[in-house]
């Protein structure tokens, strides 16, 4: 009886120890899925406030674009800034079709573009400058020239200018060039760079010479003057490299030539420089206008001087 009433005894308790592990497993299953539902819900509704801000545009600025755009998802991770280069007109023609939420430009938009852009949008575009390039004057870092001036440079890249060889403006030789001709290297005209230059340089009313080297970026140019001894060129100082030389250039033949950096661009004692410009179509939306101001605040105008170009004034 003993025996027996103990061992029933015994039976009983494994039953019931063996029906609590069970439940027990199945309330921790229970609950590791529903811990794992909660935590795809906490990710889809995060994925689902991420906003996109598509920006596109200037070449010269595409560097300095993404630079500001992977600081910024630092600074608000539930924001994504698109950045896409292909030149001012690019960014423009993007305004104003609606496709970009900031166009990147080195140039203004022309006064038939901000109308186009109404038309499509049914808003004015709304610029902001967000800092200063200076245009530097490149040449291959064996070529033993140090400065230029705006006068020579006109008639280097002019239709009809006068100067073709570089003994034209005192260089009597170039260590690995094969000859004294000078190999101009330009900018596609869908480029700001290119407008700028031309406006500035070449002159409103003329043209560029035939048989330049027509570069699609501005990276592109500089790296076609440090492999080409003969060659000269122009870019945003923010794509100088050890393997190209700045040329000093002065506003007259005969005046001491300046080198751009930040006090001669802001001072204007450089002669090639210019603002950089963002657009949006009509006011910026909330998104947009947030990464504009903290573009234009200290943490964004130091990202223009570190990747080499010129904040604005405080």
């Amino acid at each position: 009886m003993f025996v027996q009433s103990s061992l029933s005894r015994l039976l009983a308790m494994s039953a019931v120890a063996l029906l609590a592990l069970v439940l027990g497993a199945g309330c921790g299953k229970k609950k590791s899925e529903s811990d794992a539902a909660a935590a795809a819900g906490s990710e889809a509704r995060s994925e689902a406030k991420k906003q996109s801000i598509q920006n596109i545009g200037s070449d010269t600025m595409v560097n300095l674009a993404q630079a500001w755009a992977e600081e910024y998802a630092h600074v608000v991770p539930n924001v994504s800034v698109e950045v896409s280069g292909g030149g001012s007109g690019v960014g423009i023609a993007a305004l104003i079709n609606g496709t970009a939420d900031i166009a990147n430009s080195s140039r203004h938009l022309e006064p038939e573009e901000a109308e186009k852009a109404k038309q499509h949008n049914g808003k004015e575009p709304t610029q902001f400058m967000v800092g200063y390039d200076g245009l530097a004057v490149y040449v291959h870092k064996s070529n033993p020239l140090s400065e230029i001036s705006m006068e020579e440079l006109g008639e280097i890249y002019r239709e009809g200018g006068k100067v073709n060889k570089w003994s034209e403006v005192g260089v009597k030789s170039i260590p690995g060039s094969k000859s004294d001709d000078i190999i101009r290297v330009s900018r596609q005209n869908n480029s700001g760079t290119y407008h700028y230059f031309r406006e500035t340089v070449v002159g409103k009313k003329s043209d560029f010479k035939n048989g330049s080297l027509d570069m699609n970026g501005s990276k592109d140019v500089v790296e076609q003057v440090a492999k080409t001894p003969g060659a000269i060129g122009y870019s945003g100082l923010g794509y100088a490299t050890p393997e190209v030389k700045i040329l000093k250039v002065s506003k007259k033949k005969g005046e001491p030539g300046v080198l751009p950096s930040i006090t001669t661009v802001l001072d204007k004692s450089y002669p090639i420089s210019r603002p950089m410009f963002m657009y949006t179509p009509g006011e910026p939306t909330p998104a947009a206008k947030k990464y504009l101001e903290w573009i234009l605040s200290p943490a964004g105008q130091k990202i223009v001087e570190k990747t080499g170009y010129v904040p604005l004034q405080k």
